[in-house]
């Protein structure tokens, strides 16, 4: 049985650790690099770090964090934010990054997928996918619609169709968030995670909800995860990841284990 992930993800706003509820509200929580080292110490699987502004604001992302956490821990690193090129993916990876996401600019320019699959192979490019939950049309007939910049540009196109299609264009993986979720820590949106599982063949990381470890149990089983994202209820201290994993192991759901 391939274990599960417990994956904490780094929010960053100008260097700052940052948390927001449904994309909005966002407050300053601490230090990027600081958190990455404890939760490395604690046993995440893997960090993912998105530079939240990056896309909207049309910068850069901010190499020398990437560097900094990079530095700091010895696990797989994933970046997003503000990748826009191929030369973007290059500059991340070389930073220390194992892997890049890509999300508004996939949408935009759906070939670069494609190129960094090429460049750097399917296992370093994650397709990010922030959804909204929509009305059933016929642009949207899974009733979930892909949503970018940072939440505040709908882009009309299905959540579903746009996940198989990027697994086509050689995305090795796929963080799936939802929006309605993110930050409630009310749990994850379990049916669109199952609907995207069960849609493709690469892994799908849960992302948006989280608030027990019950959360994780019910998306990592119902939802058919292969991996969770967690922030809210390790940056605020409600549990650490090893909490979370023995949780997890008495309830037959195998991670990887330190303690």
């Amino acid at each position: 049985m391939i274990s599960k992930r417990i994956i904490p993800c780094l929010d960053v706003r100008a260097g700052k650790l940052t948390k927001g509820i449904k994309f909005q509200g966002n407050v300053d929580i601490g230090d990027p690099v600081e958190a990455a080292r404890q939760y490395y110490e604690q046993g995440a699987d893997e960090i993912v770090f998105y530079d939240i502004t990056a896309s909207s604001d049309k910068r850069d992302i901010m190499i020398d964090v990437v560097r900094r956490v990079a530095e700091t821990i010895f696990i797989p690193f994933s970046v997003g934010g503000g990748i826009r090129s191929l030369d973007d993916m290059r500059r991340v990876i070389g930073a220390g990054a194992e892997k890049v996401s890509v999300n508004s600019a996939a949408v935009l320019e759906p070939g670069i997928i494609t190129q960094g699959a090429r460049a750097f192979g399917s296992q370093c490019v994650v397709l990010g996918m922030d959804v909204k939950k929509v009305a059933v049309s016929r642009q949207t007939p899974s009733g979930y619609e892909i949503v970018i910049e940072g939440g505040r540009r709908y882009t009309g196109i299905d959540a579903l169709t746009w996940a198989q299609k990027a697994e086509r264009l050689g995305a090795g993986e796929i963080c799936l968030n939802s929006i309605d979720a993110d930050g409630t820590k009310d749990g994850y949106e379990i049916a669109l995670t199952a609907l995207v599982s069960e849609a493709v063949r690469i892994p799908v990381i849960a992302s948006g909800g989280a608030g027990t470890p019950q959360h994780l149990a019910d998306v990592l089983t119902r939802g058919r995860a292969d991996a969770a994202l967690i922030a809210s209820m390790v940056h605020y201290r409600t549990y650490t990841i090893s909490e979370i994993k023995k949780y997890l192991s008495c309830r037959n759901i195998q991670t990887r284990l330190l303690w």
